[in-house]
């Protein structure tokens, strides 16, 4: 039996220096962002989401915009990747999965105000009590693994 080939969503680790440490540092400045945002805090959150704080708003309204701009421009305004390779497209379209997935990804979110971003950078706050929704995080995702080979 020959090895499945491989998916056209298959992240490429980095491999220079450069790369690696390009990584390091965009890591860094999003957990500090998340932590200076309060976004690591789930009472913050839940504040935000039951519409009693709006601080978060701009949090994540400033994250979008950023995104939609480096999405939108960089593939225009430079040839290829400062760090090398090339830039790619969404390789799937949204699908009943897809939806399905993010609303329970919402539902779960609004109930604990976790989101495994935030989750992992409050572990380096000291905030323990979130490696009980990362547990529960890394479930899902087996159980989505799970599924996804069943469906095979």
């Amino acid at each position: 039996m020959s090895a499945p080939a491989p998916s056209a969503m298959a992240v490429r680790a980095p491999h220079t220096l450069g790369q690696w440490l390009a990584t390091l540092v965009a890591g860094a400045l999003f957990g500090f962002g998340l932590a200076l945002s309060t976004m690591v805090q789930p009472e913050v959150v839940l504040g935000f989401l039951r519409f009693e704080d709006w601080g978060l708003m701009l949090v994540m309204g400033g994250g979008v915009l950023v995104t939609l701009l480096a999405y939108q421009g960089a593939p225009r305004w430079l040839r290829a990747p400062l760090l090398g390779g090339q830039f790619d497209t969404q390789a799937r379209p949204w699908n009943r999965d897809t939806l399905q997935g993010a609303a329970l990804f919402g539902v779960g979110w609004g109930l604990c105000g976790v989101c495994p971003g935030p989750a992992i950078a409050a572990l380096g706050t000291g905030n323990t009590q979130l490696l009980w929704a990362l547990v529960g995080i890394a479930l899902g995702a087996m159980a989505q693994g799970w599924r996804a080979d069943a469906k095979r």
